[in-house]
């Protein structure tokens, strides 16, 4: 009597890894084995690697990343003084090669430079307390525009914003 090789049906584990590719395109092979696991498929490591290879779903696929809409609002012209503030970050570097960076708070209503900043490094504390300070001598505007820098966007700055 001579061995003979049994016909393998792979169907339901080829179903099966096609079903969790489809639902999450971007993850690997350990990822869909252990997914395999927990739908109570009990197979060899072997077996679903050899078939998540030969159906080629070990290729990255480039998953589409949906970048959220920008809302467009209008600027805003301001009428009186203390109404709209701009602040803006500008970077250079000496002739040694060390960078300083300057926060610039301007009156967008005539122009008029409120507050130049200058230091190595600043931060968003350092933000809040030239703000501070220079609410001291003026008062508050009721809008300031920003970019979406590292230092406008942080907790300390919305706190200030809050108070």
């Amino acid at each position: 009597m001579t061995y003979q090789k049994k016909p393998r049906d792979d169907s339901s584990l080829i179903e099966a890894l096609h079903e969790i590719v489809a639902k999450h395109p971007a993850i690997g092979f350990w990822k869909c084995y252990y997914q395999l696991r927990r739908k109570g498929i009990a197979c060899n490591l072997k077996r679903p690697y050899l078939l998540y290879a030969m159906l080629r779903l070990n290729v990255r696929r480039k998953v589409k990343r949906r970048i959220p809409q920008h809302i467009n609002q209008p600027l805003v012209i301001p009428e009186t003084v203390n109404q709209v503030w701009s602040m803006d970050f500008m970077c250079d570097s000496l002739v040694d090669g060390r960078r300083f960076r300057l926060l610039n708070i301007i009156d967008d209503y005539n122009r008029e430079s409120l507050w130049i900043e200058v230091d190595t490094s600043l931060p968003s504390l350092r933000v809040r307390r030239v703000l501070k300070r220079l609410l001291e001598e003026r008062e508050k505007p009721k809008t300031i525009r920003v970019d979406n820098g590292p230092e406008f966007i942080s907790d300390k700055l919305q706190q200030w914003c809050e108070e």
